[in-house]
């Protein structure tokens, strides 16, 4: 079920998610100051490209200063806008019954954009 799942995400626009998180990982990279937030999204775009059969886990470095700063820039210059944009499809997908499964995997893609430094992903 979740390679049909998978497959059904990326036909019906988890490509476009993955190409928009790839493009802005490498955007990102280009400066010397963004190098770590453009690591983080293409992490993202891992996540984002095939969501079913991963969990989002809290990493064992979610505590101190560093990750709470890099969290808060990261909320600022673009997180904010990323996790809506996922809170915004997960409601247009759940109006129906069939895109459910969809919904689920959004909110969790947004939990994740919304505080990618101090989460991870798991294969389960």
């Amino acid at each position: 079920m979740k390679l049909l799942g998978n497959l059904l995400w990326f036909i019906l626009g988890g490509w476009a998610i993955l190409l928009e998180y790839l493009l802005g990982g490498i955007a990102l990279c280009l400066t010397v100051v963004g190098i770590p937030f453009g690591i983080q999204v293409i992490k993202l775009s891992l996540v984002a490209a095939w969501p079913f059969g991963k969990t989002i886990v809290s990493t064992s470095h979610t505590t101190g200063f560093l990750p709470l700063l890099m969290n808060l820039v990261w909320l600022l210059f673009g997180g904010l806008w990323t996790a809506l944009t996922h809170l915004i499809l997960a409601v247009i997908f759940g109006i129906t019954i069939i895109g459910l499964p969809f919904a689920k995997q959004h909110l969790k893609l947004a939990s994740l954009a919304f505080t990618p430094f101090s989460k991870s992903y798991k294969k389960y």
